[in-house]
């Protein structure tokens, strides 16, 4: 593979800041030492100005090239945070931390950017500015949203960004990416489901939300097989089901659903929340009961702008010899509140034959390090080129 020397040079030494963040995993926005982490680094590198405190505990680095004949101004993205999940892999670096784990692969891509930013401090063969973005909170915390309302574009005056996610079951080193909408928005419903309660044994004198409630789940699958136009994408799932009495004999007052939306256009979703406040409310109606929905809108879709994807697709070809078209994506993303405020694109590494990612046996595979790396730093070359 075509990588930079330099970063096989390094490699040893990005995976023990990897490995060191595995054992020690932060979540959402709590990356108070992953934080310390990487300004450390930044600051041993060489960096001309660090700012911690961005989107709570996000950190940006900005390294200047040898030249700035141009004025242009680069950013690279990666999260930080890890996810609420007991570790089963049995490393020996495994987590140290119960119930938290680096199953997603954000320790890598952390260390990553922090390999790519060394190099890019040492060479500065390049004609612009790079702003390096250490983000906490992707998982559901929208960290990236948060260090966009903080300014972040604009005061380092940021024209385009770029992020990476591995991804697992695709050669190591690998790219693949698509123009348009790539990961999904993500939103959350709350429906409350309240009848009347009473014993089992008189259900004519009750009103029953436990089948109120299943009439429900079945009816919101139709949103997707009968409300939504086949060739678009749309997942209406529920995801628990919760009464308020746990007894054999009891019809329980009240019924908790909870679930998510998965779409990929401002129609579905806006489709999706008209429809499942539709459906809950004449599921009630029809039984007798009532009925509250709470939705929630997440992380919009993420949309890579064009231009910048075959950008980013030629890049990994020359890093890696080829890069596939990637398929939808119904995860969510938020580094989707990035690519609204500037054009850039999001590209995936593969991570080898592993586990999934937020399963609690996988594992960053450390021999993308020099592809992931080589990547952003060619990125940063090949669209700023020296004066």
């Amino acid at each position: 593979m075509p990588v930079k020397n330099r970063f096989a040079e390094l490699q040893d030494e990005i995976t023990a800041w990897r490995r060191d963040m595995h054992e020690n995993p932060e979540i959402l926005f709590e990356t108070h030492r992953t934080s310390a982490l990487v300004a450390d680094r930044l600051k041993e590198f060489g960096c001309d100005e660090i700012v911690t405190g961005i989107g709570r505990t996000g950190v940006v680095g900005v390294i200047k090239g040898k030249t700035d004949t141009a004025g242009k101004v680069i950013g690279l993205r990666a999260d930080m945070d890890a996810l609420p999940i007991h570790e089963q892999t049995g490393l020996e670096y495994k987590s140290k931390t119960d119930g938290a784990m680096h199953a997603c692969g954000h320790d890598g891509h952390t260390a990553m950017l922090l390999g790519a930013a060394k190099y890019l401090s040492e060479t500065r063969n390049f004609d612009g500015t790079v702003v390096v973005i250490f983000q906490p909170a992707e998982e559901g915390g929208g960290g990236g949203r948060e260090m966009c309302e903080d300014g972040m574009m604009d005061r380092w005056g940021i024209q385009e960004v770029y992020g990476m996610h591995n991804w697992p079951g695709k050669p190591v080193g690998s790219f693949s990416i698509r123009p348009g909408a790539f990961f999904a928005a993500t939103d959350q419903f709350d429906i409350t489901f309240e009848g009347k309660g009473g014993h089992a044994a008189k259900p004519q004198e009750t009103v029953d939300t436990t089948v109120m409630a299943s009439q429900a789940v079945l009816a919101l699958q139709t949103i997707a097989s009968r409300n939504a136009d086949p060739t678009d994408q749309i997942v209406v799932s529920v995801t628990s089901f919760e009464t308020s009495s746990k007894a054999f004999n009891v019809i329980p007052q009240r019924v908790h659903l909870k679930g998510t939306v998965r779409t990929m256009s401002t129609e579905m979703r806006d489709l999706a929340e008209t429809r499942i406040k539709g459906v809950c409310a004449g599921v009630a109606d029809t039984f007798g009961g009532k009925v509250h929905v709470d939705y929630h809108r997440g992380y919009p879709v993420m949309v890579n702008h064009d231009e910048q994807t075959e950008f980013a697709a030629e890049v990994a070809k020359s890093v890696s010899g080829a890069c596939e078209d990637a398929p939808l994506v119904m995860g969510g993303e938020d580094f989707a509140f990035m690519l609204e405020e500037r054009p850039g694109a999001y590209i995936l590494v593969g991570n080898g034959d592993t586990a999934a990612v937020h399963h609690p046996e996988y594992n960053f595979n450390d021999d993308a390090i020099p592809a992931g790396c080589s990547w952003w730093a060619e990125i940063v070359e090949r669209r700023m080129p020296a004066a």
